[in-house]
């Protein structure tokens, strides 16, 4: 794996990553696969992926969405999983099975010196909205696509419209103080939520064909673990988890009981499952 330097503008999400996210991540890895799979699931169908060819997964994390498209691939293809995170892509690396087709590299997307023309399809599971500079950085991993080659990624629509997310963090927010708002644009899970904006990032970025289909889910943030396993789960990723970040162990044990409160009613069995939105974004390299 390769280290290099992020560009500056990207510098505080390298040390997120590389520190108290990426960390959360890779402990909980097993069970926010689970939780995510049917994002997952959507999104490689809809990037029909054939055998043999050359894919680069933006923003791979512990690597499952990496792992799965190697398998897609077959022994022809070739995976790249690229992340700004150093402890989940060891925890990609440990989990790759011997032989297969794929590479793991620490790097900032924005600046990485891609191969060009390299890639048939550039793939990503909520790798993208983090970028302080968003259509340089997809200017730069357009150039790592052939002629032809596809743009396949998933990202979150509007806060209201994904309760998973924002119904534990409304229920933070009675006992942890709210940090100054993040502007529509500003890197984080919900910078993509604008439809046009997308697609002026892209333009800008030079893809053609650019389509945003609309997909509604439902996801069990427990992962059959029961409601405690809900509270913790939002306790340790996610924006609720940001807003405790370094908060005294008093406000965190009040949110705590905030949290279970606010996600009680949704408690079916050993399943919590709330809404949740996204895009499944799709584009051309001319």
């Amino acid at each position: 794996m390769d280290a290099l330097t992020p560009h500056e503008k990207n510098a505080d999400q390298a040390a997120y990553w590389n520190g108290p996210g990426g960390q959360h991540w890779t402990n909980r890895q097993e069970i926010q696969d689970a939780v995510l799979a049917p994002v997952s699931q959507a999104l490689i169908a809809r990037a029909a992926i054939a055998p043999g060819e050359s894919i680069i997964d933006i923003g791979c994390g512990c690597g499952a969405t990496t792992l799965a498209i190697a398998a897609q691939t077959g022994p022809a293809g070739r995976a790249l999983g690229l992340d700004i995170s150093a402890p989940m892509l060891a925890r990609a690396k440990e989990r790759t099975p011997p032989g297969a087709p794929v590479r793991w590299t620490v790097a900032d997307a924005t600046v990485y010196p891609f191969e060009p023309g390299s890639a048939d399809l550039l793939f990503s599971r909520f790798g993208v909205m983090f970028f302080a500079d968003p259509a340089l950085s997809f200017a730069n991993m357009r150039a790592a696509l052939r002629s032809g080659g596809r743009l396949a990624f998933a990202c979150w629509r509007e806060p209201r419209q994904n309760p998973w997310l924002t119904l534990p963090l409304q229920a933070a927010y009675q006992h942890a103080p709210r940090p100054p708002e993040l502007g529509p644009e500003d890197p984080g899970p919900f910078s993509f939520a604008s439809e046009e904006r997308v697609k002026g990032v892209l333009g800008k970025a030079g893809f053609s064909s650019i389509a945003m289909q609309p997909v509604d889910l439902r996801l069990d943030i427990a992962d059959g673990g029961g409601l405690d396993a809900a509270v913790e789960g939002a306790l340790e990723i996610g924006p609720a988890s940001r807003a405790l970040e370094g908060q005294p162990s008093e406000v965190r044990t009040a949110a705590a009981g905030a949290i279970r409160a606010a996600l009680a009613p949704h408690h079916k069995g050993d399943s919590v499952p709330l809404d949740a939105a996204i895009w499944i974004v799709t584009a051309v390299n001319p």
